[in-house]
């Protein structure tokens, strides 16, 4: 018997496209196309399967990404009868893990990520914030390297290999010269419209969390892994402030994927569009068998982004 972990993608994984064939076969997607349209006061269906410059503007990528993610849970579940243990996701991701859990309704996930992504997108003026993916450095180098820069964090711990930083924009870009200096091989400005996950966005985080206080939880039908911390997650009563945290905080994204291989998850399905986290599993399972000793052998990562995708997952439950 598998023991399963869904996982969702954050921004950045986003295309025009994505979630239309799921769209073109299932009714029960196109409803929750319609609802969110009502939800939101615009056509979703245009959003994501039209050539448009919204979809890349996080104030509509961020509802956009949730509505994909879930309503392509709920036809997993469905129609394959698979059910997690776990859940997680990179970021924004986290609300769809949250919401699969059974801790935020569908509707009120998409509510509060629509109003995330506003947020974020007000805290800091266009242009003042950046972020940047490092490339094949050590932690430890880029954690030296940003102590002696003011303005410049930590945003993701992706996977081995692969940090990203964020903060201000001159403090981003002195960050990225001096790591290569010191031998990353690789650092590339992301095009993004803020300085996410930085402390830039302490103010966001608190409107955020004053909004969050007025939602409804549900009980938990299994737990989740929050980004803030990389712990497993029981108590719903924690939810609303980790939340509120995570705008301004890293995302610990390596350290909660190994977290749930230490809690025993041997299958993870990546559900949504794209296969980042799929693409970061690999190494975060090579540094893991290494650092413990384990045998990673048995562990498998399915993406689903298409019907098809969906039938290759037949006898994992």
């Amino acid at each position: 018997m598998s023991k399963i972990a869904f996982i969702y993608p954050g921004q950045g994984a986003q295309h025009m496209g994505m979630g239309k064939e799921f769209f073109d076969a299932f009714e029960s997607v196109r409803t929750r196309f319609e609802e969110c349209s009502g939800l939101l006061g615009y056509d979703m269906a245009e959003l994501c399967f039209t050539e448009n410059d919204r979809l890349d503007d996080t104030r509509y990528t961020q509802p956009a990404m949730v509505l994909v993610e879930l309503a392509l849970t709920e036809v997993l579940m469905r129609e394959k009868g698979i059910r997690a243990e776990l859940s997680a996701g990179l970021s924004l991701g986290e609300y769809a893990a949250i919401s699969e859990a059974g801790i935020f309704s569908f509707q009120d996930a998409v509510k509060t990520v629509a109003l995330r992504g506003r947020l974020m997108a007000e805290a800091v003026p266009a242009g003042e914030g950046a972020m940047a993916a490092v490339l094949g450095a050590d932690v430890s180098l880029i954690q030296e390297v940003l102590e002696q820069i003011e303005g410049a964090y930590i945003a993701n711990y992706n996977c081995p290999g692969q940090i990203v930083i964020t903060g201000h924009k001159k403090a981003v870009e002195t960050a990225c010269g001096k790591l290569q200096e010191a031998g990353a091989r690789k650092c590339v400005l992301l095009n993004v419209s803020g300085p996410f996950h930085s402390p830039l966005l302490a103010g966001a985080g608190k409107e955020l969390g004053e909004a969050l206080s007025e939602v409804a939880l549900g009980e938990a039908i299994h737990p989740y892994v929050a980004n803030v911390t990389a712990e497993i997650v029981s108590d719903t009563a924690m939810v609303k402030e980790l939340l509120e945290q995570q705008v301004s905080s890293s995302v610990r994204w390596q350290q909660s994927v190994e977290n749930m291989l230490q809690a025993g998850i041997d299958t993870f399905v990546e559900i949504g569009p794209g296969k980042t986290l799929a693409g970061f599993m690999k190494k975060i399972l090579k540094e893991y068998a290494g650092k413990t000793g384990a045998d990673v052998s048995g562990i498998r990562t399915f993406t689903v982004n298409t019907p098809e995708d969906m039938e290759k997952l037949c006898g994992i439950e």
